[in-house]
This record gives C-alpha cells, sequence and structure tokens, in this order.
C-alpha cells in the first residue's frame, strides 16, 4: 500500500470483513445482515462505515437515497499490512522473532515448521 491507512477499531474491522465478498459492495442494511448477533443500531453501523470511509477503506456511493459502500483495500492487503505492523511493533521487525515465538508458545508444531519451510524452498525454486 502507498499510503499508511488509520488503524481500525473491532467493528471497523468487522464491517469490512463482511463487505470484502460482496462482489459490488453493500448497503448499510448488507452489512448489518452479515453481521453476528446482536448488530449494532443501524445508525452505529452507518456511523461506522462513514469513518472507514474517512479512514481511505472505503468509498461511498449514492444510489437514490441510499449509499452503497465499496471497500478500497482487499483483504489480502489489509491482512499483509496489518500482520506488518504487529511484527514491526512487537517482535522488532523480525519474522524469525514471530515463528520463534509461536513455536516456544506451543501454537506451532515441528511438522508445521517444516511445511513453513517447504512453502519457503519452493518459493526459491520459483
Amino acid at each position: 500500500m502507498a499510503t499508511p491507512l488509520e488503524r481500525l477499531t473491532q467493528p471497523e474491522e468487522d464491517a469490512l470483513r463482511v463487505l470484502w465478498p460482496l462482489p459490488a459492495g453493500g448497503f448499510v442494511k448488507d452489512v448489518l445482515d452479515g453481521l453476528p448477533a446482536p448488530p449494532p443500531p443501524y445508525t452505529t453501523l452507518a456511523s461506522t462505515l462513514r469513518n472507514l470511509e474517512r479512514k481511505g477503506y472505503v468509498r461511498s456511493e449514492k444510489l437514490g437515497n441510499s449509499y452503497r459502500f465499496v471497500p478500497l483495500v482487499t483483504a489480502d492487503d489489509y491482512q499483509r499490512r496489518s500482520l506488518g505492523t504487529l511484527v514491526k511493533q512487537h517482535f522488532q521487525n523480525s519474522y524469525k522473532d514471530l515463528v520463534s515465538f509461536f513455536a516456544q508458545e506451543n501454537k506451532v508444531s515441528a511438522a508445521d515448521l517444516q511445511e513453513i519451510i517447504k512453502l519457503i524452498e519452493s518459493k526459491k525454486e520459483d
């Protein structure tokens, strides 16, 4: 991503997760229907979507007297940026330290690490 984007609140991230799979974006009602129970009030969600627009994550299109919200950031880009921020802030910008942390916490097995090594080696061959 060219420009850094502001961090998202959990409700903003939840709204984006509903919007990403919608091919043409969605209206507040679409997002409301896609959120787990209990959903936020309609006006709260509308404000959340406006905040996402202000932060540069979505754009809105006026259709009649409603707005359709379309993501400007893909799920992959958001995940990549979020992980990069996590590694930078908590692991001194070292992915090795991140993997070591998960290994020490028993969150990744030796078999998982072997799969990761195979994946890395296959990428080198490409």
